[in-house]
């Protein structure tokens, strides 16, 4: 199940997605009970669900690089998605953003190795 998308901006090798995270995904469902928040794994499907559709098509899953997660990301959340297409390297880099009145503030990044 995939966020709502509200914005999407995109370049030859990368995209910018800005989405909301609402409470009723199934992510959230047990992870955790008394605090949810979006698991690692639904932001690592994401990447590979807009990156493979966007950006590198017909590429599949080899490993993940360097992933960081540095804020939780709570439901209801308005968040931003950017990923780059290394072709060379046949590697996706991403970074995670919440957004809010205050600001930008970096949730998670990484690379994913694709092949």
């Amino acid at each position: 199940m995939l966020p709502i998308e509200h914005r999407r901006e995109r370049q030859a090798d990368s995209v910018t997605l800005t989405l909301q995270v609402e409470a009723g995904l199934f992510w959230f469902q047990g992870h955790f009970p008394a605090l949810p928040i979006l698991p690692g794994v639904a932001q690592l499907d994401w990447v590979m669900h807009y990156g493979v559709s966007l950006l590198a098509p017909g590429k599949q899953f080899v490993a993940i690089e360097n992933i960081k997660f540095q804020q939780p990301v709570l439901p209801d959340s308005l968040i931003q998605l950017h990923i780059d297409w290394d072709a060379e390297k046949s590697r996706l880099s991403f970074r995670y953003s919440l957004l809010s009145d205050d600001g930008e503030q970096s949730a998670s990044s990484g690379k994913i190795a694709l092949c």
